[in-house]
């Protein structure tokens, strides 16, 4: 007897209605994404009980008539495509013709609908999958569905949903995704007869993410400028160097419209931002990237939500070229703030004068218990002075010239006129508080002099190479197939990294030495680091890449430390060099090195402002 039998079609529809239908919130997704197919310019969202009890999505696009409605609860029937090469360059957010059917196979199903101009509509009922009731309405134009009771035919299914308020949270945050991707259309989501939030339609992208998340939220975001190749271009707008996360809940990014998951598109915005964000954190982007329908394939997930390029690597390229370009054009706006203006020399400010030190080997002087007194002349400062050496595993040697005395030459003063910043103070020994045009800022003096060291250290050691060590035994290792093809094309490219590395038979390689600042009690196990993160690496960053977390270790050992007492030339040289450094506003770890409170704040504290 045969045991293979085909399933009958009610059962055959439930299946395939679990691949589209997971939850409320994928019926509100499909059924948005109609309405944006239909250039609908206004939709409304009604839910109850987190969309357990009744869903109904309300457009104003084209309609259909009674034959389009009818055929529209076919599986497979749609008016997106036409042909297996349709596939190849979709341009609409629907395009399987399979959401509407099995919509209505898990749930009560109403569907009302009327083209402009047509003197009736079409009202067509639907319980479980199986056609109830088709006639006339009077609905206004555009379309109107209504799913009660999901799931009520699959008790099973029914429950895996969660509460009330999680499901409701899921809608909303679906229509989030759906009024950032589109901030021409109106939405509006009503909860349990509750007006969730509704958002009219805005001239553009920052406007919507205006009335969605406020005017604070939205001056913590850098605009990224629609550029890039002919057939790849990324716009939209991310946040500044700092401003992160720790999940992915902001972190949003459309291809064509359409809000997909994809690790190119992760790995693109981490590389982007690099040292800018620190580890286990996520930036905040509403990112778009626009390219040719036929380089991205939609048709991978049944929901939709993860995409596959043809061309990853452009893509990913694309990504990180424009993050890196938005966050150079706000170092120059930000470092406009410092120099927009001269600010008058102080005459009078404090130093910090000791009450005891003690004389250290070298001539350094270390000091306790400062008090304030009027500022000493440059013939009395000190000198900050940082030099660089690779002498084995130590990779950077800070040195501080000790005070002057009478028999030394006088330091030259500056013989510049034109103050950028004027410095305060003090505060707690680590915090250097400057006045700048734009109001008061606050800048680590640890992470300030850590990106200092670190950008000279990285820029010396892409100039000159990579020192290496030797291994006093030789080790050899394999690697799987796809491993070793990329090692053998990137050999050279490891051995300007310092690592001594040659083929020694089939997919086996040796290896003879190390960077010299690496400390790897496995070379093996470090190799394969290596190769999985410069695999993930962009084609742009710099070869070096490798060191910089042994770089960034490095010069946090030797940075200036919290309660290492700084004097007035020491901290204008710390801040003129920080200006200059490609990543001003963050230490290597994605730590700012300075907080602004503006003008405007200040005023608002005390009350000068509401």
């Amino acid at each position: 007897m045969s045991r293979i039998r085909l399933l009958s079609e009610t059962v055959a529809s439930q299946v395939a209605a679990g691949e589209v239908v997971e939850r409320p919130a994928s019926v509100v997704k499909e059924l948005v994404e109609n309405s944006i197919d239909a250039g609908a310019r206004k939709i409304d969202v009604i839910v109850r009980r987190g969309g357990m009890s009744i869903i109904r999505v309300i457009d104003d696009g084209c309609g259909m008539d009674r034959d389009d409605a009818l055929l529209s609860l076919e599986r497979h029937a749609t008016s997106k495509i036409r042909s297996a090469a349709d596939l190849e360059s979709v341009a609409t957010l629907g395009f399987r013709g399979e959401a509407v059917p099995s919509i209505a196979s898990v749930t009560r199903f109403r569907l009302t609908t009327r083209e402009a101009g047509a003197i009736a509509g079409t009202e067509i009922l639907v319980n479980g999958g199986k056609l109830d009731v088709v006639r006339d309405s009077g609905e206004a134009p555009g379309t109107q569905v209504e799913a009660r009771s999901i799931f009520y035919n699959m008790p099973a299914r029914r429950k895996f949903l969660r509460s009330e308020n999680t499901e409701s949270r899921n809608i909303e945050h679906q229509l989030h995704l759906q009024a950032i991707g589109h901030p021409g259309i109106a939405f509006t989501f009503v909860r349990d007869e509750r007006i969730v939030f509704q958002v009219p339609s805005a001239a553009g992208l920052l406007d919507r993410l205006r009335d969605l998340y406020g005017a604070e939220f939205i001056e913590r975001l850098l605009e990224v400028k629609q550029e890039g190749a002919a057939n790849i271009r990324v716009r939209g707008f991310t946040g500044k160097a700092g401003v992160s996360r720790q999940t992915r809940d902001q972190q949003l990014v459309f291809v064509n419209g359409r809000a997909v998951e994809n690790v190119v598109l992760n790995t693109g915005l981490r590389e982007g931002y690099h040292t800018a964000l620190m580890k286990g954190q996520h930036p905040v982007t509403f990112l778009f990237v626009d390219l040719d329908p036929g380089g991205v394939d939609v048709n991978v997930h049944p929901a939709k939500r993860e995409v596959r390029f043809r061309e990853p690597k452009a893509v990913r390229e694309a990504i990180v070229q424009a993050i890196t370009r938005t966050l150079e054009s706000d170092r120059s706006d930000w470092q406009a703030q410092f120099r927009a203006a001269p600010l008058a020399a102080p005459t009078d400010l404090p130093s910090p004068r000791p009450t005891s030190s003690t004389t250290q080997p070298g001539g350094a002087t270390s000091v306790s218990s400062p008090t304030f007194a009027p500022a000493p002349t440059p013939r009395e400062l000190p000198q900050l002075e940082t030099e660089f050496s690779l002498r084995g595993e130590r990779a950077v040697e800070v040195r501080t010239r000790a005070p002057f005395t009478p028999n030394e030459s006088p330091v030259t003063p500056r013989t510049s006129h034109r103050q950028d910043f004027q410095i305060i103070g003090v505060l707690n020994k680590l915090y250097v508080l400057m006045e700048s045009v734009a109001g008061l800022v606050l800048v680590d003096q640890h992470a300030a002099h850590e990106r200092i060291l670190f950008e000279e250290l990285r820029r010396r050691m892409e100039e000159q190479g990579v020192p290496s060590q030797r291994l006093l035994l030789p080790q050899t290792f394999d690697l799987p197939p796809r491993d070793a093809e990329w090692v053998e094309r990137n050999i050279a490219t490891l051995q300007k990294m310092g690592i001594g590395i040659e083929g020694f038979g089939p997919n086996t390689f040796k290896i003879d030495s190390l960077p010299s600042f690496v400390a790897a009690p496995d070379a093996v196990a470090f190799m394969q680091g290596v190769i999985d993160e410069l695999k993930s690496a962009s084609n742009s960053a710099s070869p070096l890449r490798l060191g910089e977390d042994m770089i960034a270790k490095t010069v946090c050992r030797h940075a200036v430390k919290a309660n290492d007492p700084l004097r007035h030339p020491e901290l204008e040289k710390l801040i003129q060099d920080l200006l200059e450094c490609d990543l001003p506003y963050c230490c290597p770890h994605g730590r700012p090195t300075m907080i602004q409170i503006s003008h405007a704040e200040l005023e608002k504290k005390f009350g000068r402002k509401v």
